[in-house]
């Protein structure tokens, strides 16, 4: 499954997701280890937005995966944010 840190089950259902949202985009927890993408939307109320806007997270913003295991840690304008599983599947990503 290319590196991607999700079971099988959850892949099937984020894609249908995906392919009927936003193209070509994907939650931030399905980025492998290393790898880029920009933020395109954040899906939640203003209590997340806020959380994630005071970490650097944001819609335009460039994240490099760090590590997908346990909680999800990125790499924001060269600072590490480590988020929950759950807060990182409501940040949709495209890979770049």
């Amino acid at each position: 499954m290319s590196g991607e840190c999700v079971s099988n089950d959850m892949v099937v259902e984020k894609r249908s997701f995906v392919t009927d949202n936003y193209s070509d985009s994907m939650p931030l927890s399905q980025l492998g280890p290393g790898e880029r993408g920009r933020v395109m939307a954040v899906e939640g109320g203003h209590g997340i937005r806020q959380k994630l806007l005071l970490r650097g997270l944001f819609e335009g913003s460039i994240v490099r995966m760090i590590s997908c295991y346990g909680p999800v840690t990125i790499e924001v304008d060269r600072n590490t944010v480590s988020i929950g599983r759950g807060m990182a599947q409501k940040v949709i990503v495209r890979r770049v």
